[in-house]
Parts: structure tokens; sequence; C-alpha cells
């Protein structure tokens, strides 16, 4: 990985806000607890980077638990069966799962009832937010150019990322609401991905990008793509340069993210034990080392944090979806 690249992967950690990771109080375990083999859900197929954090985490917190803790994945349904694995699992501490940033979107879709309320969060541990990508040899370089070209020529603009309905593509909507438009004045073509999009913006054809900076740090070093703003609460320090949206005046801010939940109606005190478990793995060599390889932003956000966070998260996502007039 070349220097540059893994400067990037660092700075996207940085840029949104960790701090020093705290191990939370484990109050007073649960007797015997655990005592056999957890299961682990995770809500995709094996072979992504879902699949890959589960895993690595997996194998970290059973040094400090003392039990196996086993992968399991349950993919389908854009998420939503995985999800359902978890909430519906026994809540006795033998089952917990890797919900994603989706859990905050797919009831908004009509895709299941379940959300964040049916789970009992336990952490977050990674997080990325999209940046605003123009192709260097296109004709819009700045910020500024971008919003009055959009503006000017409503409807007619292309920018791509993801599916229909996934995070970037929420978080350009929810961008164009925050700038004062209308999240149809740029057209979005549905992708399977950032890496696909990318290679469409390169060749032209879309005028603009939205997704995470460690997807775009190849075509970035390669100066074939610019980053002109990003969607975080602070700026990147590897691209100081970059400002985010709330200093462009432009209230608005994103992330996708990976975290841990347990059932609903697992206990406090089994819950902090996973917790603990947890932040002991984030702060070891190898999983920072696997960050920095896998291009992962790192996160800490404990439960506490989450009581505030995961509302907020489902209800910007949910004005956005409406506003889009995909909400079911």
């Amino acid at each position: 990985m070349k220097r540059r690249t893994v400067a990037v992967v660092v700075a996207c950690a940085l840029a949104l806000g960790i701090l020093a990771f705290p191990v939370c109080a484990q109050g007073s375990k649960t007797p015997n607890y655990p005592n056999h083999p957890i299961t682990l859900i995770c809500p995709v197929a094996a072979g992504g980077g879902t699949d890959a954090l589960s895993r690595l985490l997996a194998s970290l917190i059973k040094e400090d638990l003392g039990v196996p803790v086993n992968v399991v994945n349950r993919p389908g349904g854009n998420g939503v069966i995985g999800h359902t694995a978890i909430a519906m699992s026994s809540p006795d501490g033998y089952t917990i799962g890797m919900p994603t940033f989706e859990i905050t979107t797919l009831h908004w879709l009509g895709l299941t009832e379940l959300s964040y309320k049916d789970m009992v969060p336990i952490c977050i541990v990674n997080a990325d937010s999209p940046a605003i990508l123009v192709s260097t040899s296109g004709p819009v370089q700045t910020y500024e150019d971008l919003l009055k070209r959009i503006k000017a020529n409503p409807g007619k603009l292309k920018a791509s990322g993801t599916i229909i309905g996934g995070s970037w593509h929420l978080g350009m909507c929810g961008w164009l609401m925050a700038a004062g438009l209308k999240t149809n004045d740029v057209v979005w073509v549905p992708n399977s991905g950032a890496a696909p999009s990318l290679q469409e913006l390169v060749a032209g054809g879309v005028d603009f990008v939205t997704c995470s900076l460690p997807e775009a740090a190849t075509l970035i070093e390669a100066k074939k793509v610019k980053p002109l703003a990003i969607m975080s609460e602070v700026r990147n320090p590897v691209f100081p340069d970059i400002p985010t949206l709330k200093e462009l005046n432009v209230d608005w801010s994103l992330a996708a993210w990976r975290g841990i939940a347990a059932p609903k109606g697992t206990s406090p005190e089994i819950a902090a034990v996973i917790e603990n478990a947890i932040a002991k793995a984030v702060q070891s060599e190898a999983f920072k080392k696997f960050m920095k390889e896998r291009g992962f932003g790192t996160v800490w956000k404990s439960s506490k944090d989450l009581e505030t966070f995961l509302p907020q998260s489902d209800a910007n996502n949910g004005k956005v979806i409406q506003a889009l007039g995909l909400k079911k």
C-alpha cells in the first residue's frame, strides 16, 4: 500500500472525530457468563468488508471472553434477513450481531418494520463519511462551481456512488436539501458501488460521485478525481484544503457505519461485558492494522453515545428518504 494511501486511511479515522477508546466498566458480570460459544450474526454475505470486520472482532473478543465466537452470515433482503435474525434471537447473550447503517433506513424504505429500537445497541466501531468528487479533467473544479451548475441546470447533472436509497445516495440528497435544493435537481445513476461509479466519473459518464475517501484514494493519488468537500464533522488532515460541508454553510453530515448489538431484552450486565470486550479489541494492534489495510475509518461510539446518535441518524435518514419519495 502506498504511503499516501495509508495516510488517507489514518486521516479518515481522525476526520470522523475519534478520541481515545476508553474501556467501559463491566459492571457486575452475570454469573458464569459466558460459559459456551457465542454466535455473531453478520447481515451480509461472506467475503465483503462487513464480513471481514465481523470475523476479526470475533477472533479478538474470544480471547477476552474465554469462549469461541462464531460468525454466521445471514445475507438477503438488502440486510433485512440478517438484521431480523439479530433482533429475534434469544436475549441470553449468546447471540450478538453486526448491524450496519441500513438499520436506520430499511424501515423507512418499507422493507421491514424493524429498526434500531428492536435491538440493544452496544457500540459502533467503524464509520466513513462520503466526499463529493469530480473528475480532474472535467469542467467543475470547485465546490462553488458545482453548486452553481446544479442551480442553473436543475435535473441535468448526473451523480452516482451506489444503489438508489443507499448510503452515498442519501448523503448526496441530504446535502442538496441542506443547501436549499431539491433531491431531483441531480439525476442519480444507480450503480453497484463506488468503484464502478468512480470509473464512470473518470470516463465522463457522470458529473460527480459521492463516496468515501478510502474508496477513492487510488484515483485521488493518480490525480484522476478531486474531492471538493466531505460530509463529516471535521476536515481530513491528509486533504487539509478540502472543507466540510458545515464550513461551506451547509449543515449536513453523514457516515455509513458498522457496530455491535444484541437482541432486545439482553441484560445490561451482559451487554456491558460484551462492550468491554469490544472496546479492548478496538484498541489492539491487530484491529488497527486491519482497519488501515482495509481503508476503514475507525470510530468508537459507546452504548451511551448511541442513545442520542441512533435516533438522530434515523430521523435524518427518514427525512431524506421521504423527500426522495421512497418512504413506504
